[in-house]
């Protein structure tokens, strides 16, 4: 493959169907759960970054700053909560209830990686 074959490619896969997505981005809880989704994953790299400049770069782990991420998360969590009309305790519960469901007696490698997930999904259904 030539980069010129892979980009014909991509571009005949790409999106283009431009007034559906239009039509999907009209729908003020689809943006803010967009917004929140976007939100949640720049703060998780700035939790990352964090990590990687103690891991890689011997910089001090700066601990007040992954609190402060931490907290960002929650915010964007909380506006995901809101949209969906659910609360954290009611996620929290849900997914305990789905974690004894794969990991009935603790964390093993062998439930990890054989995991039941139609018996996960009609947990987190109820």
């Amino acid at each position: 493959m030539n980069i010129r074959n892979y980009e014909e490619f991509v571009l005949s896969t790409e999106v283009y169907e431009f007034e559906n997505l239009k039509e999907r981005l009209t729908n003020v809880n689809i943006i803010r759960l967009l917004h929140s989704a976007i939100g949640c994953s720049t703060e998780s790299n700035e939790l990352l970054d964090n990590l990687k400049k103690h891991i890689f770069y011997g910089k001090e782990l700066d601990l007040v700053n992954i609190e402060e991420e931490l907290g960002d998360i929650l915010w964007y969590i909380q506006i995901a909560l809101n949209v969906i009309d659910k609360s954290f305790e009611e996620i929290m519960e849900k997914n305990i209830d789905k974690l004894k469901a794969r990991y009935s007696k603790g964390f093993t490698e062998a439930d990890a990686n054989n995991r039941d997930l139609e018996k996960e999904r009609k947990i987190l259904e109820k």
